[in-house]
């Protein structure tokens, strides 16, 4: 069985050219390499530092983190609070030369990232070769990040498997519309291939929806496997470095997985959202509030789907 490990490369973005050949690229880059019978991938949020919302789509898919510091500035400090924000507990943290260390200690202290594994540019390699396949045998589920029309295949969704399996000609649903899909077929590194297994990247070739109805981070899986609300409560946390107010009615952001949809705030105690268009989640999941606008920090606080 091919095995799938998935790592976010964040700082300086383009050492994961060194690590795999460049495939998909939009507003989020993915590399890849299959290594005997283990298909590695890497995603950079090329459309970051300009646009919050990739940062927090290309840590959503994968396991592992590799950040590579090569400056300490407010979006340095973005990136910290969204790995800890999505509490990414694993990963390789390193710095180029002129970084001063001491200060970088002092920006991730507390947060997820003072745990990684600290190391020297040049062993990045080495160190992320340690790291494992984490797989799980959770009902299927896959989020879906690209999507697109081939002539003479039809629509082609491309995405993570996050829980259990997807098969050849499985009958599933698509979230948060609740339209139903048929798996003709699956690829996965360009190999087609019977079912994959979790944290697989595939290919989906699929029957029953059009490209223009399938948006990122739109999930398929088993019929009532997640819910699809337009109010969600969350038990939240401000994010310190935010130093605005936040009222009632007032417009953001959420990131949900890799949906990022437009809401309000309902209520701030208990912290309620309500959304302009549904969002497939479920509860336990992390729900991270974003104000592209500010013109500081954009991060403006998470907290868990009650």
């Amino acid at each position: 069985m091919v095995l799938s490990v998935n790592f976010v490369v964040l700082g300086k973005q383009d050492i994961a050219a060194e690590f795999g050949k460049k495939g998909t690229v939009t507003d989020l880059s993915l590399y890849d390499r299959k290594e005997s019978d283990v298909i590695k991938t890497w995603v950079t949020p090329n459309g970051f530092p300009e646009k919050i919302q990739p940062l927090f789509q290309a840590i959503n898919l994968a396991e592992y983190v590799i950040f590579h510091v090569d400056k300490l500035d407010k979006f340095t400090g973005e990136q910290i609070i969204a790995l800890d924000s999505l509490k990414k507990e694993k990963g390789i943290l390193s710095h180029t030369f002129d970084v001063d260390e001491s200060k970088l200690n002092a920006m991730i202290k507390g947060t997820v990232v003072e745990n990684y594994a600290k190391i020297d540019p040049e062993k990045i390699k080495e160190e992320m070769d340690k790291l494992e396949p984490v797989s799980n045998d959770d009902p299927s589920e896959m989020v879906i990040d690209h999507c697109f029309d081939v002539k003479g295949v039809g629509t082609v969704i491309l995405g993570k498997v996050t829980h259990g399996k997807i098969k050849q000609y499985a009958n599933l649903k698509l979230y948060p519309a609740g339209i139903n899909v048929l798996i003709k077929s699956i690829q996965m590194h360009d190999d087609p291939v019977e079912e994959s297994v979790c944290p697989a990247r595939v290919g989906l070739a699929v029957k029953g929806v059009k490209p223009d109805e399938v948006g990122r981070g739109d999930v398929i899986t088993n019929e009532g496997a997640v819910d699809v609300k337009t109010e969600i409560e969350l038990n939240f946390k401000k994010n310190p470095f935010y130093k605005n107010d936040i009222s009632e009615n007032q417009g953001c952001l959420v990131n949900v997985g890799l949906q990022i949809k437009a809401a309000k705030f309902m209520s701030l105690s208990p912290l309620k959202l309500t959304f302009e268009k549904p969002i497939a989640c479920k509860k336990g999941q992390i729900a991270v509030i974003l104000k592209p606008e500010s013109p500081t920090i954009r991060i403006l606080g998470s907290g868990i789907i009650q």
